[in-house]
């Protein structure tokens, strides 16, 4: 069994990959991949059905990136996981490599979908549910969206669909970080109270703090078993968590760090 303290560590040496190779790759977006790290840990590690050595095996939970500007957290947890070697990771964004700024579908093993156009990959999530459903293939779908992406109307026209279709198989989460590229989310476009507005829409909502592995766990468990309807977890995290500098900064929404930057932080990681 993984314990919790075996959790935490992994997730500081995933945030130590994906500050390396942004770096590396001198572009990406650190800030809504840090926070993502220990929503991903739980789902890869203790919640979801898959097999790395069979990556397209019929009955695995499926996981789309909606927010698929984050995909280096991704990544990180799919090479640690065992889908694709580690040394692949400093490749990120580098010409011809697998690992593109956004995810392409079956670029590398794990990859579900092409995503990046933001709300897109919540109605992907939709509609390979409703798929799951037809073909009587007992999977589940977990799609994580970002707080931002909540702008997007396509994001509320997915789910109002999986509420008429009343789809037990489909669990999303929000990596509520408080920020977007721009600044604050709530000065932008305010989108609360997020719960209320998924349950005038049908779901069943919940929240948790998205960087305790024990609640994650928790609340995520209980969604995947519910199964009476679309499920809607509300994660609370932190942008750029695990770096004092970056952390709730809307500045690092899209910078990778510079070579001192990046000392500074994995000293902070070490």
């Amino acid at each position: 069994m993984i314990r919790e303290e075996d959790l935490r560590e992994e997730a500081r040496l995933i945030r130590r990959d994906i500050l390396t190779m942004l770096a590396e790759a001198g572009s990406g977006h650190p800030g809504g991949s840090l926070s993502e790290v220990e929503i991903l840990l739980v789902l890869y590690r203790l919640i979801m059905n898959h097999r790395p050595e069979d990556p397209w095996w019929s009955e695995r939970d499926r996981f789309i990136l909606s927010k698929g500007h984050a995909v280096p957290g991704l990544y990180a947890v799919l090479a640690r996981c065992g889908y694709f070697s580690r040394d692949l990771l400093m490749t990120l964004r580098k010409p011809g490599s697998p690992l593109q700024g956004h995810p392409h579908f079956r670029s590398v093993p794990g990859i579900e979908a092409s995503t990046g156009s933001l709300g897109q990959g919540f109605s992907f999530a939709v509609g390979m549910a409703l798929a799951l459903r037809l073909d009587g293939n007992p999977a589940k779908v977990f799609v994580l969206l970002g707080d931002g992406e909540l702008e997007e109307g396509q994001v509320w026209e997915a789910a109002a669909s999986a509420a008429h279709y009343r789809l037990g198989n489909i669990i999303a989460i929000l990596d509520n970080n408080g920020l977007q590229i721009e600044g604050r989310c709530s000065d932008i476009m305010c989108m609360e109270p997020l719960e209320e507005k998924f349950r005038a829409f049908g779901w069943t909502a919940a929240s948790v703090d998205g960087h305790d592995i024990k609640a994650l766990a928790e609340t995520l468990s209980w969604a995947k078993a519910y199964g009476k309807g679309p499920v809607f977890v509300n994660a609370k995290t932190v942008k750029g968590k695990g770096v004092s500098f970056m952390e709730n900064d809307y500045a690092w929404h899209g910078v990778a760090p510079n070579k001192e930057q990046l000392a500074k932080a994995l000293e902070e990681l070490s």
